[in-house]
């Protein structure tokens, strides 16, 4: 089985800005390391080796121009035990349109049309018992931006989840055309 995941790789600019709103981030949430952000275009979940294979082809087809991604601020999924902190990313649209191009591809294949609408954004950390108030951190991190870059590509991920936390590594990359 292989626990697949597609995104887009970070940017330096965005990597660094994402590092050193993490470097003060409140005490006990799980932090993300360097190597662990990205931007989730579409969760895939656990897939036999066929179907792996079937979703690398069928990737590999997608044309879409996001054109320039760029972070814009901080927030906080509150859902309780399970809270998430991440930073923002813009514009949506461009982005809402590769997900659904990726979408209808994988539903093509036979997967489950993903449920929840597509908020493009880069996990930075997720709460764990007895984790510290991030209100602060939250206000201190409002205006987390950066100069906007075009996104270069994509790719399909393979997560192994380990003991200290998930290793991801690129199964497949996928260029994406530049805007003229």
């Amino acid at each position: 089985m292989y626990r697949l995941f597609v995104a887009i790789r970070l940017r330096p600019s965005m990597l660094d800005a994402c590092l050193e709103a993490i470097a003060d981030g409140p005490a006990g949430w799980a932090w993300q390391t360097g190597e662990q952000l990205h931007l989730t275009l579409r969760f895939i979940g656990e897939v036999e080796g066929p179907v792996a294979e079937d979703i690398a082809w069928a990737l590999s087809l997608i044309q879409a121009r996001p054109g320039e991604v760029a972070l814009n601020g901080v927030g906080l999924f509150d859902q309780g035990r399970r809270s998430v902190l991440f930073a923002r990313v813009a514009p949506r649209e461009p982005l809402a349109v590769l997900h659904a191009k990726i979408d209808r591809a994988l539903v093509q294949l036979g997967l489950e049309l993903e449920r929840c609408s597509y908020f493009p954004h880069i996990t930075l950390a997720r709460r764990r018992h007895g984790a510290a108030d991030p209100a602060s951190w939250l206000e201190r991190h409002a205006g987390l931006v950066t100069p906007p870059k075009q996104a270069a590509s994509f790719a399909l991920y393979e997560s192994h989840l380990t003991s200290h936390g998930p290793h991801y590594e690129a199964a497949g990359e996928y260029p994406l055309p530049t805007t003229q």
